[in-house]
């Protein structure tokens, strides 16, 4: 076995560019899933467009983003697996070959709008040939498996290839992180696939991500189209400063929440684990004067959770809190999380202090956002910010 390290992985900003591009991850048992014509399946509304017109790469014109603030990807390579180049998705991409046939293996990271589960799985089985399934059906399909040390999902799916008409297999694996959906495929020859199985998996068992420090600097070309614009940046900006450790409050954090890997962006990051895999964040950014003004903020975290936007009628009855001397903005939204497709809740607050704007976001399953609200708002009125704000 060899030990390999890559530091390459997409940004958000691009991911929500590309929310219709996925490919797959994995688990510990394996299900195969044949389709017989006796099969009832109720099938949701059909996609925008068919999974053969899916594009697997970025536009040329969109410049591929610089990846060097997200999480180096570190594992280890099966014997007989080969490193391939790189395309402008994959972050990891290896061929493996036998008896004359060969498979492909991916690995591409998504954040935001990744599509969701029922999504990418439906795309998976229109490779092999299959019929989509609703998302009530989902977990007939789905098998558990550990993937960088985290719960994930494995999907075994068989079939014939529309395009050769030859017997295909895909194993599909999907790890929801923090800020990206991690999705690991393998997809070729049926029996060459099914021999590699084992293999597959201790791939995605031996998987871990390198926590790297802050960002000494900001991209702005990373942030999502949907961001507000930031004042006394002009288009020309690419860049403003990242704020170091003189420039971030101390807060008195929770005993039970832990600290998490910064992006860009983010000052903070704390994860919480509540029963089970249910699991929340508390993210903590800064941005300049009014950061964008509150109402294009908000929408913006509504967004998150697919839900409308609202108006400034609706932003001026938002119920505020006292922190630090001053009027922080409360919002409360419950939906669903576009990036796993799941039930959630975020809770956010926006705190104007001192010619900056602190953003201040829990987010997560819904009863730890519940159980975690007392506490972010003592963790929030806790802060001690540097001398000036």
């Amino acid at each position: 076995m060899k030990h390999f390290t890559h530091s390459n992985a997409l940004p958000l900003a691009a991911a929500a560019l590309l929310m219709f591009v996925t490919a797959g991850c994995g688990r510990d048992s394996v299900k195969v899933y044949k389709v017989d014509s006796a099969d009832t399946v109720v099938t949701p509304p059909p996609p925008a467009a068919a999974p053969a017109a899916m594009p697997t790469t970025m536009p040329d014109s969109l410049v591929a983003p610089d990846n060097s603030g997200q999480p180096q990807l570190k594992y280890t390579l099966p014997g007989g697996w080969k490193e391939k180049p790189l395309t402008q998705l994959r972050v990891a991409s290896f061929e493996v070959a036998g008896n004359g046939k060969t498979a492909d293996v991916s690995v591409i990271p998504l954040g935001g709008m990744s599509g969701g589960d029922t999504a990418n799985v439906n795309r998976w089985l229109g490779q092999v040939g299959q019929a989509p399934v609703a998302e009530a059906d989902l977990p007939k399909l789905t098998e558990n498996v550990e993937i960088a040390g985290k719960p994930g999902e494995l999907y075994d799916l068989a079939g014939m290839s529309p395009g050769s008409g030859e017997a295909e297999r895909i194993l599909g694996g999907i790890l929801h992180g923090d800020d990206a959906v991690w999705y690991f495929k393998m997809a070729g020859d049926a029996n060459l696939v099914e021999s590699q199985k084992a293999n597959f998996i201790a791939f995605l068992q031996s998987v871990s991500f390198n926590k790297l420090a802050a960002p000494s600097t900001m991209d702005l070309s990373q942030l999502p189209p949907s961001h507000p614009a930031i004042p006394g940046m002009d288009a020309g900006s690419a860049q403003i400063p990242a704020p170091d450790a003189a420039d971030k409050p101390t807060w008195t954090i929770p005993a039970d929440w832990k600290e998490g890997q910064l992006s860009q962006f983010l000052v903070a990051k704390f994860l919480i684990q509540g029963t089970g895999d249910a699991t929340a964040a508390v993210n903590v950014s800064s941005l300049a004067s009014d950061g964008g003004a509150l109402l294009p903020n908000v929408n913006r975290w509504r967004g998150q959770l697919g839900q409308p936007p609202v108006t400034d009628d609706d932003i001026a009855k938002l119920p505020t809190i006292d922190a630090s001397g001053t009027k922080a903005t409360l919002v409360d939204i419950s939906g669903t999380d576009a990036r796993s497709n799941k039930p959630a809740r975020l809770v956010g607050v926006i705190v104007p202090l001192g010619g900056q704007t602190w953003f201040y976001k829990l987010m997560g399953d819904a009863d730890v956002v519940a159980q975690q609200h007392d506490a972010l708002i003592q963790f929030i009125q806790s802060a001690k910010y540097p001398a000036g704000q």
